[in-house]
């Protein structure tokens, strides 16, 4: 069997300096991380790396080998693909919802879990996490103890912290752990790695699910960092009336012409213009028109979503025509 980097999972080798699992050492039974893992951890470099149909892969094995799953989507990024790959999974899970330091604070979260259960046909336990604020984090490993449960899958799209989460679970049963690596970037896990925390458990860390649709390119780095918030998030709410615009950064416009209110549920490290009479319609994008009751989301994926409170029409110049979904708004059932 071929040794395998502690950080990514990646087979090491010594042979092929541009691809997964490269180190310069000779002795490949004395290397813990590849070099790629160790810049990353050491330097924080950025890494391009492309895994091929990684969803599928995902799924395929883990139907085949997994007999819990943890599956993690953080709260900016519900939307119909990635609970889509949540319920592609047959084998018994949860779904952990992360980075609750993030959530604001007006939403309930038993609402919240009703919602979600109801709009998305969930019927599995759904808990709410923070590796940042170490929130539940306890709760999370009680509930696989209480389950007699050996090994678990921890899953999640990129960015949802579950490499964290590994580390953390893992630092409560051992001290002085070799960590996983983490990185905001994707493809940042390369296959899966199974963890040993202690004779009773097992964790299992994959590569991280990738969206199909999003709204900066692999090598954009500081747009993938400033899409994924760091702190609590502070939704800012806009009054709109006709030839109002919005601009998000110079890769989507949308024209809201009506007077209505738009709050954002995105990054507040990201840029968002508010335009008036303005004619510049960044016409070198796509053009697409939505409809939007009352009441609902505008959701776009990678980013967050945009709640709006009037039923509308919207002309919205896009990078990307499969950004968006429209759903019932969350806050319809979930405000206190």
């Amino acid at each position: 069997m071929m040794n395998k980097c502690l950080g990514c999972g990646a087979n090491l080798q010594n042979t092929r300096k541009d691809e997964v699992g490269y180190t310069p050492k000779k002795d490949l039974s004395k290397v813990k991380y590849c070099e790629r893992c160790f810049k990353i951890n050491n330097y924080n470099s950025k890494f391009i790396t492309t895994l091929d149909n990684v969803n599928n892969y995902i799924i395929k094995e883990v139907n085949k080998k997994a007999k819990y799953v943890y599956f993690m989507i953080d709260f900016l990024n519900i939307n119909n693909e990635t609970i889509n790959s949540f319920n592609q999974l047959k084998c018994p899970k949860s779904l952990i919802i992360s980075k609750l330091d993030i959530i604001p604070k007006s939403i309930n979260k038993d609402r919240l879990t009703n919602f979600l259960k109801k709009n998305y046909n969930i019927k599995e336990n759904i808990y709410y996490q923070s590796t940042k604020k170490n929130l539940n984090n306890k709760m999370l490993i009680k509930n696989i103890v209480e389950q007699g449960i050996k090994e678990v899958y921890i899953l999640g799209y990129t960015n949802s912290g579950k490499s964290n989460l590994i580390n953390k679970i893992n630092s409560y049963f051992n001290e002085n752990i070799e960590k996983i690596t983490t990185s905001s970037i994707p493809n940042t896990t390369i296959d899966f790695i199974k963890i040993k925390v202690s004779d009773e458990l097992v964790l299992v860390d994959s590569p991280g699910f990738i969206l199909n649709n999003v709204i900066y390119k692999m090598d954009e780095y500081d747009l993938i960092e400033r899409v994924n918030p760091k702190k609590y998030l502070k939704p800012l709410t806009y009054q709109t009336k006709e030839n109002t615009a919005f601009e998000i950064e110079d890769k989507i416009r949308i024209d809201a012409n009506s007077v209505n209110s738009f709050t954002f549920y995105i990054s507040n490290e990201l840029k968002i213009k508010r335009l008036f009479n303005d004619s510049d319609k960044l016409t070198n994008l796509d053009k697409i028109e939505l409809h939007i009751e009352a009441n609902s989301d505008l959701i776009i994926k990678s980013l967050g979503f945009i709640n709006i409170k009037k039923a509308c029409d919207l002309s919205i110049y896009t990078c990307n025509k499969e950004l968006f979904e429209i759903r019932n708004s969350i806050f319809e059932v979930v405000n206190k």
